[in-house]
């Protein structure tokens, strides 16, 4: 299990010195250490005190111009772009740099890295491009994950001023309580958000749970794979392609799921699904995006992405969500038959 955190306006030394993670970034280790990682959100730990003579700050009329929507990070107040980015530092540094200019002008602040990504270089890729960009920090929040923190650990870098907040990625509500109780239990400070795999196949966490939490001790969702490792994409309609991700040998999990029998169903309901992107104008990925932001109980949306097409493709979601009414959102309920029923249904 992870941690994760958001911080947001600091000038922080950088530090020298090996991560003590992995030196790989083969997806079969990184899909092993999200599976038993309890980790922290401590935010850019490494990038560098950089102060460019022209600053140039993400302004709230970037939202209005390209659509963004802004919503609050659970109740901590802190304001997240709905759409955030992640998982964009497996490839080269200059297609890295180019996915986050394109997401920068299109209004999101939101910037997702762990100590583990990239052979633990991520967070120092991402400290460059920021200060060749000149941009300023203050206009970004952006959250890392450690290994093995604990509340105590986690309020003393908060009050270091290494970090603005804390919370956790891939832990049950029982795990989140528990750790809200020991922050109250020692004045410490509780986590404001949980990281959750969400997309239209993942409903029962982030639809029944999360949303418990959020109004008991006011954690945010942050939610990530909406296009379920690109599953929904559509691709994987008639089979595998070969330079398909399913098709690398580490990830054979990700192929024997798709063929398997609850796979091929997905990928008849997802036939039915791309009717009404069809119908709305929009591409499947835009869609299933777009339907996970329409949640909003949902903080931010996490899109992992490989080329710059893919991510404008992604980006468009927003211009999506105004279309998703309740009609279009039961027609997608009804082909999917995995609505999750909470309590508040049960009483109604």
């Amino acid at each position: 299990m992870q941690v994760s955190i958001a911080c947001t306006d600091h000038n922080l030394k950088g530090r020298n010195g090996d991560h003590g993670k992995t030196n790989t970034t083969s997806p079969n280790v990184v899909n092993a250490a999200r599976a038993k990682f309890r980790t922290v959100a401590i935010i850019a730990r490494s990038f560098g005190s950089f102060t460019p003579r022209h600053h140039i700050s993400l302004k709230e009329s970037t939202g209005k111009l390209t659509g963004m929507k802004y919503r609050n990070l659970g109740k901590s107040g802190l304001r997240v772009s709905c759409l955030g980015l992640g998982e964009y530092f497996y490839i080269k540094k200059d297609v890295a740099e180019q996915l986050m200019t394109i997401a920068y002008e299109s209004g999101v602040n939101l910037f997702d890295t762990a100590e583990v990504y990239a052979a633990g270089k991520a967070e120092v890729i991402l400290g460059n491009i920021i200060k060749k960009k000149g941009w300023r920090r203050s206009s970004l929040v952006i959250t890392t994950k450690l290994y093995w923190e604990i509340v105590r650990a986690m309020t003393y870098v908060i009050n270091q001023g290494m970090s603005m907040y804390w919370g956790t990625s891939r832990w049950t509500a029982m795990e989140i309580m528990e750790a809200y109780s020991v922050a109250r239990q020692f004045n410490l400070i509780p986590p404001v958000c949980e990281q959750a795999e969400y997309h239209l196949f993942q409903r029962e966490k982030v639809e029944v749970q999360l949303p418990e939490l959020y109004h008991k001790i006011g954690v945010g969702a942050m939610t990530w794979s909406p296009l379920a490792c690109g599953i929904i994409t559509g691709k994987y309609e008639n089979g595998i392609p070969e330079s398909s991700r399913a098709a690398m040998k580490s990830y054979q999990w990700l192929k024997d799921k798709i063929v398997s029998e609850d796979g091929r169903k997905q990928q008849a309901k997802l036939k039915e699904l791309s009717h009404i992107a069809e119908k709305l104008g929009c591409t499947l990925p835009q869609l299933a995006v777009a339907w996970c932001l329409r949640n909003e109980g949902v903080s931010s949306v996490l899109l992992g992405t490989s080329n710059a097409e893919q991510l404008t493709e992604n980006l468009g979601a927003i211009q999506v969500l105004p279309k998703m009414t309740s009609h279009v959102v039961s027609d997608i309920d009804h082909i999917l038959g995995n609505r999750p029923y909470s309590k508040k249904d049960y009483r109604s």
